[in-house]
């Protein structure tokens, strides 16, 4: 037998047994169910339907309510969780294990090659991004010092509301109103400087880019999962070029604090003094996508919640109103709501917790990958195996909520309530912008109560049906009545 036969044999001896080995391992796996037949090469792709939270719910309910099942998704294995035990499983026992991301075409694209916080593989590098963060970004004394800044933006807001209301009630469209509040918030943190409320090219081109990024953003993009579908659409070449667009901009950022001769507080001024003693690791890569983070993560979460939370009071005029005695009591009529006060207004804190209850601002949370092998639930969970966290069927679970599809904030001050929302995910790669999300959404729409009446445009009620999106918009922008109270005169 020569050499060229015996490597033939050996190879095909390799083949079968890996085979074998393969289709034996495949029939020990016990995987949770599925919803329907896997189709050759697309999987279950043909499934995947906007928006992807509904579509997961009624897949669960097609197989008898199952708190946990499986999609193939092209050549990827998905697991889609709806059931707060294995939901805590997940992030206690396997945290580490489940503590990867998947890395998809707009991670790389535009997270430079998934290299920030949001998307970084777990290791060291994402310890460090997590460290600056805590210290730099999200610290209760960093979060202080931007007070001024969150104080000033809703000032502004208010001013402006004010002069058309002062006189009787006006329509005001509020979704563009709350965007620019929320972006001029972080975007004054980052770099001391306001794009939103001013008509200009910059502030136009600041909004396409977290308009594009939040939309194209998610786990439902086929692409992901059918590489073949990369160069069928134009997908990636548009993600690219969004990618090079977002990343001329945060070098402008980054390049016009550097020139300036004298350093101020923003978070790019402390970065680049970092730089100066880190210049390896602190270069301009890793500034920019701190900022694309907080941009990003920041901007249309708060604005959303702020939105729904105003829909569901205009509908609700009797928990506007409620809310409203509570600030005019504690707080009085001589001075405007602040930080401070919203640990004394626990009606307010309910509102935001039945707001982030029914509308999560990420219904599917971020995107999980298994870094090896483990067991949830009771079934396998084989590595590289992405999971799905359906935080908006949890919390409208009719198991886990009484009447889980209305309005009701009185729900919260049952003890052990609160600790079953899960707004901003859990484990070690839950969202570390909470505290701030929270004091910002809180002080913003305890100062709308406090300063202005409130109607519906109509007698019918605010279309409360959602958009297409990774966090949760409206499908209509809401349109309301407003009308200055007197304090907004006498205070401002």
């Amino acid at each position: 037998m020569d050499f060229i036969q015996i490597l033939i044999l050996s190879s095909l001896f390799l083949f079968i047994s890996a085979r074998f080995l393969l289709t034996r391992s495949k029939r020990k796996l016990n995987l949770p169910p599925s919803p329907a037949i896997s189709l050759p090469l697309i999987g279950h792709l043909h499934l995947l339907k906007p928006p992807l939270h509904r579509t997961f719910l009624s897949l669960s309910q097609s197989i008898g309510n199952a708190p946990i099942f499986h999609l193939r998704l092209g050549n990827r294995l998905i697991y889609v969780i709806s059931s707060p035990a294995i939901v805590e499983e997940c992030f206690t026992t396997n945290d580490v294990v489940l503590a990867d991301r998947p890395k998809f075409i707009v991670s790389k694209l535009v997270g430079y090659n998934a290299t920030h916080l949001i998307s970084a593989s777990y290791g060291d590098h994402w310890r460090n991004l997590r460290r600056i963060a805590a210290v730099e970004i999200f610290s209760t004394q960093r979060l202080n010092s931007f007070l001024y800044i969150r104080k000033d933006e809703i000032r502004r807001l208010i001013s402006r509301l004010s002069r058309d209301s002062l006189h009787g009630f006006v329509e005001v469209e509020m979704k563009s109103l709350l965007t620019d509040l929320a972006s001029n918030n972080v975007i004054r943190m980052v770099a001391g400087k306001r794009f939103y409320g001013e008509d200009n090219d910059e502030s136009k081109l600041v909004r396409q880019l977290v308009s594009e990024a939040v939309t194209s953003a998610g786990a439902g993009n086929p692409a992901d999962y059918l590489p073949i579908l990369r160069w069928v659409t134009n997908f990636e070449k548009r993600i690219k070029n969004l990618g090079n667009r977002f990343d001329a901009f945060l070098q402008r950022l980054v390049d016009e604090k550097r020139a300036e001769k004298e350093k101020g507080q923003t978070l790019i001024d402390r970065l680049l003094s970092l730089q100066e003693s880190q210049p390896d690791y602190y270069n301009d890569v890793l500034i920019k996508g701190i900022i694309l983070t907080l941009i990003i993560a920041g901007t249309d979460t708060s604005s959303v919640t702020i939105e729904w939370a105003m829909s569901n009071l205009v509908n609700h005029p009797e928990i506007l109103k409620k809310a409203r005695i509570e600030i005019d009591e504690k707080i009085g009529l001589d001075r405007l709501v602040d930080e401070p006060d919203i640990a004394n207004l626990p009606y307010l804190q309910n509102i935001v917790r039945e707001t982030l209850r029914l509308y999560p601002a990420v219904p599917l949370l971020l995107p999980h990958l298994s870094s090896e092998d483990c067991k949830v639930g009771g079934y396998d969970v084989p590595s590289g195996t992405i999971v799905l966290v359906n935080a908006w069927a949890m919390h409208r679970d009719p198991k886990l909520w009484e009447d889980p599809e209305m309005f009701k904030p009185e729900r919260f001050e049952r003890e052990g309530e609160a600790e079953k929302l899960l707004p901003f995910g859990m484990g070690r790669r839950a969202c570390p912008g909470a505290g701030l999300a929270q004091r910002f959404v809180s002080l913003a729409l305890g100062s709308l109560v406090q300063c202005f009446e409130w109607e519906r445009v109509g007698e019918e009620l605010v279309d409360m049906r959602e958009d297409k999106g990774a966090t949760l918009p409206k499908a209509l922008p809401l349109r309301a009545m407003c009308r200055t109270r007197s304090i907004v005169d006498k205070l401002m």
